[in-house]
């Protein structure tokens, strides 16, 4: 076995990979940029390098600083962890060359399996199911309308080298058709410097499942189960669960076994991913094979009980399977959301800073259930502009898909992140919503549900009541504190009344407060009673009480007269006051806010790239005004109407912050 593996990644898959060549006794080496000085991963490993400054194209996926790094440090394997390296050819031969295992796949699946055009024939020759199309070269807009037709509409337009959903248009049409062409062609040439294309059959309500693929250099092969992954937001995957809450045994066994033939055809080994999209009728298509370890590994992980870094560090040593196909038992449910550094309420544009509180719920390892939390931050740390947005994944297990649910519903209300915009409110809102509940989501499930975007959750009734007596019970223990600060006045003692009016999201409770020791019981106006019970003490900004005998997990933060609470993606002001406060409270006027319409505003911090305008400029509706970048991504900012600029407050290379003036407006 290998002494020391050098991990070509950061972050959390960084750190998932040390955790596991520890438990094998194997030594690691991190690699890091200037930005990640301080990384998790770089404090986990027993050693590490640094590699140059904060853009990847200047470290992380530069090869010679990473041949450097292992000719350093005498790593015998290198694990690359998924994007950076992870699927170069040009990386695998580099490490070849100089007798360095290559903890992934040989080069020539790396190759074949990496262009979709190459890759979609040989899974024809080995026997999978694909989607019907056209794989050939396409000289021009009118062939391309030639055969959308042959195949039928609707056709997907995708570039052959793409990725991360560049280069590819949906047509219903012969314009459509040509249009898209072009489109794709352009793009594929400026993202990939590839400008093929091919055309398929878009399949309506699709679904997409991928299978987990395990196989060594002696011939062995087998599935682990597949993954749902129709949950997705611009291709990229947000949510995931193992196993499948629509396929049934039969159809599980003919992915799986499809699967591990095309990996076979052309000699893989290593732990990889066939993806398929499944259709409403259960027919499954190919669509791609990623030749690494995939982000939702964790899932299948947890109903399988198999280690995939560690096997895939076995495979690259040149050890045979231990495990036959026979002996792969899925047992129980697992979901896995992906916690991004996106703010849900601005269109989930990226949102970098330091976290300035960072509190995972704890991991559980119970017979009962499981919470597993892999991340590469810490409380303090900060969130680069360089990188993905991706800040941990959390997944839980149980028995069955429902428990695993509500499981998951706890460990989102008790996972508290604070310093930046995230998505937790929404990944709350999706564990709640009746399509997911189900098990019914497509990959159009975001777009169809959320089509103006996330704007929060409005509680049923319910739940409403249930959060209205903890925040009486939570805001009597605060008030019976109060009572007891020494150094009071004579005669200005101060008494807790037993009636208050509880108001949120528009709501009134009017209610009596019956405490003893152990608890509160709430009475509201129309007697229904609420026992709470918690140890919550004032200060605390996660509550853990108990209403009726359920579990109620609450973050709490202090507003004068009242809380805010954010539970089950819900975020709210909830104020406690008398009876005679509530009736004053009515006559208080609304606070109007702040007319911004002649305002460009940063939607997120972010390096301003250039400005497209000047002061007296008139600018029409759409126009562009500037372009804002942030984690790898460029956004164009556009004026909403017609006006003419009056004042320019930023230039290019200007780092702003959320909500700073870029211009403004007559």
């Amino acid at each position: 076995m290998f002494n020391k593996i050098l991990i070509a990644n950061r972050g959390e898959i960084a750190c998932r990979v040390i955790k596991s060549a520890r438990k094998m006794g194997i030594q690691t080496v991190a690699i890091y940029s200037d930005a990640d000085r301080q990384a998790l991963h770089v404090q986990m490993a027993d050693e590490a390098v640094h590699i140059g400054p904060p853009p990847a194209n200047q470290s992380y996926i530069v090869i010679d600083k990473v041949m450097d790094a292992i000719r350093k440090t005498g790593a015998q394997a290198v694990h690359p962890g998924y994007g950076f390296l992870s699927e170069n050819a040009k990386f695998a031969e580099a490490l070849a060359a100089e007798s360095v295992a290559f903890v992934g796949p040989p080069v020539g699946a790396i190759e074949k399996m990496g262009d979709k055009i190459t890759s979609k024939k040989i899974a024809q020759e080995a026997g999978v199911s694909t989607v019907p199309g056209h794989m050939g070269l396409i000289a021009d807009a009118d062939e391309a309308v030639k055969i959308s037709k042959e195949i039928g509409y609707p056709v997907m337009l995708k570039a052959s080298a793409g990725g991360g959903g560049k280069g590819m248009r949906i047509a219903w049409n012969d314009e459509e058709a040509r249009e898209g062409f072009q489109s794709s062609k352009n793009e594929a040439a400026n993202s990939f410097g590839d400008d093929r294309i091919f055309i398929e059959k878009f399949i309506t309500q699709p679904r997409h499942i991928e299978i987990q693929v395990l196989c060594d250099s002696h011939g062995n092969g087998i599935y682990l189960g597949e993954r749902e992954c129709s949950i997705q937001r611009r291709q990229q995957k947000v949510v995931e669960e193992a196993p499948s809450p629509f396929l049934d045994e039969a159809t599980r066994k003919a992915m799986g076994e499809q699967a591990v033939a095309l990996a076979q055809a052309v000699d893989y080994a290593s732990a990889g991913t066939v993806e398929f999209i499944v259709d409403g009728d259960k027919n499954f298509y190919f669509l791609e094979m990623n030749t690494r370890l995939q982000v939702e590994h964790p899932v299948t992980e947890l109903i399988t009980g198999v280690d995939l870094v560690e096997q895939m560090i076995r495979v690259a040593n040149g050890e045979k399977l231990t495990i036959a196909q026979a002996d792969v038992k899925l047992n129980g449910w697992s979901i896995e959301n992906r916690l991004y550094a996106e703010d849900p309420y601005r269109g989930f544009l990226p949102s970098i800073g330091r976290l300035t509180r960072y509190r995972p719920p704890f991991e559980v390892v119970e017979e009962s259930h499981v919470v597993r939390n892999d991340t590469g931050v810490y409380e303090g740390g900060e969130i680069s502009m360089y990188y993905d947005p991706m800040i941990a994944k959390l997944c839980t297990w149980a028995p069955t898909r429902g428990e695993a649910i509500e499981h998951m519903r706890n460990a989102l209300d008790g996972f508290e992140v604070e310093g930046i915009g995230h998505n937790l409110p929404f990944l709350s809102a999706v564990m709640d919503h009746p399509i997911f509940i189900a098990g019914e989501m497509t990959t159009a499930f975001i777009e169809e549900q959320y089509p103006d975007g996330f704007e929060g959750v409005e509680l049923p009734a319910e739940a409403l009541q249930r959060i209205a007596a903890a925040s009486a019970a939570m805001h009597r223990v605060a008030e019976i504190r109060r009572t007891r600060v020494s150094g009071r006045m004579d005669n200005h003692e101060r008494r807790v009344g037993v009636e208050w009016v509880v108001s949120l999201q528009g709501e009134d409770y009017a209610m009596t407060i019956d405490a003893d020791h152990d608890g509160s019981t709430i009475v509201f106006a129309d007697g229904t009673e609420k026992r709470v019970t918690s140890s919550w003490t004032p200060g605390d900004q996660l509550a853990d009480l108990d209403v009726d005998g359920e579990k109620l997990v609450l973050k709490v933060g202090k507003i004068p007269g009242g809380f805010r609470i954010r539970s089950r993606g819900a975020d709210m002001k909830v104020h406690v006051r008398t009876p005679r406060q509530a009736e004053l409270a009515k006559l208080m006027p609304e606070k109007v806010a702040p007319d911004t319409s002649k305002l460009l505003l940063c939607p997120m911090p972010g390096l301003i790239v250039n400005v497209a305008v000047q002061v007296g400029d008139e600018v029409q509706e759409g126009q562009a005004l500037c372009t804002v970048e942030a984690m790898k991504m460029e956004n164009i900012l556009k004026a909403e109407k017609k006006g003419t600029v009056s004042k320019v407050n930023a230039s290019a290379g200007d780092s702003l912050a959320v909500d700073d003036v870029i211009m403004e407006f007559e």
